[in-house]
């Protein structure tokens, strides 16, 4: 096959990585994105905190959306399993990562990440940052600049872990700020708790508010 042939096949690989996603994760709507290291194993106080946030999560009503591998999005998923809700892992095809985990109990395999960042988005009606690091990142400042930009409805992006989050949150400050890159109002675009109630808190208020913007009796879709 020649190269454009085989750039033509690409797109439809593209598709269909973005057809699986939508039809899978739709009815699992509404859902929030949890993010977080791959590194981090069992016994690790923030594998802990995970657990007990999605629990409560899902508990509360919301699937769970995760990246599918192991670490905070093991013990994400593990939280979700135990809970009322759906346990959902996005898994990235990469020559070095393990199986995904196997507490989710329903797998969409990706093996474009723009694809896959696309369904953490689509579905969720909230995002938690747990601790990790440059694909946390990634993903965390994605869902800050889709805010700031107007792209997406106006969802709570959550930061867990004030330890670990505080040293960002005074470089934004010292630097971006300072220098006029952002705005106060942009450091308002994202919320920092150690508090595993108040996350649900926070989802629940907005959830609340935007049917009640969209109306009674009008279906809620993503």
């Amino acid at each position: 096959m020649d190269r454009h042939g085989k750039d033509t096949w690409t797109v439809f690989k593209i598709m269909g990585e973005f057809v699986e996603g939508f039809e899978t994760l739709r009815p699992l709507w509404p859902a929030v994105s949890i993010f977080g290291s791959a590194r981090l194993r069992r016994g690790h106080p923030y594998y802990k905190d995970a657990t007990q946030v999605a629990e409560a999560l899902s508990n509360a009503g919301y699937s769970v959306i995760t990246g599918g591998g192991r670490g905070i999005m093991q013990a994400a998923n593990l939280g979700a399993s135990r809970g009322k809700s759906r346990s959902v892992g996005l898994n990235i095809k990469l020559p070095h990562e393990v199986a995904p985990n196997p507490h989710a109990d329903t797998i969409v395999h990706f093996n474009y990440f723009f694809a896959r960042k696309v369904m953490f988005v689509k579905y969720a009606c909230a995002f938690v940052g747990l601790p990790g690091g440059f694909g946390t990142l990634d993903e965390i400042f994605e869902a800050l600049t889709l805010k700031q930009t107007g792209k997406i409805h106006q969802f709570p992006v959550i930061l867990f872990g004030g330890a670990f989050w505080e040293g960002m949150v005074r470089w934004l400050h010292d630097q971006p700020l300072k220098t006029r890159m952002i705005s106060r109002k942009d450091l308002q675009l994202f919320r920092l708790t150690d508090d595993v109630d108040e996350v649900v808190q926070i989802v629940e208020r907005h959830w609340s508010l935007r049917k009640r913007k969209r109306g009674a009796g009008e279906r809620e879709t993503p």
